[in-house]
């Protein structure tokens, strides 16, 4: 999840990603970061099919620059379009 600007990244798991997003948009049920930073866009996701392997790479994940995390997000998604329509939410 990003912000309009795509200056502030959220990375998370969960198994149920329409839910989860519902959620960032219900300010009730989402977290002080996403709330502060206005994090309500969907720009990029990946699928595990082991929850182990999904936590490990929020890990990962969480380690990044920025900038490799604006690099990742580009190479599928090279506008960093918002991908919530995309996905029937």
């Amino acid at each position: 999840m990003s912000n309009k600007h795509r200056t502030s990244f959220y990375i998370g798991v969960t198994s149920d990603l329409r839910s989860r997003i519902w959620q960032h948009l219900n300010s009730n049920e989402d977290s002080a970061h996403v709330r502060k930073y206005k994090l309500f866009d969907l720009v990029y996701f990946e699928c595990f099919d082991r929850i182990t392997d999904a936590i490990d790479r929020e890990k990962q994940l969480k380690r990044w620059h920025h900038d490799w995390k604006v690099n990742l997000i580009k190479s599928t998604n090279q506008e960093m379009r918002d991908l919530k329509s995309d996905i029937d939410i």
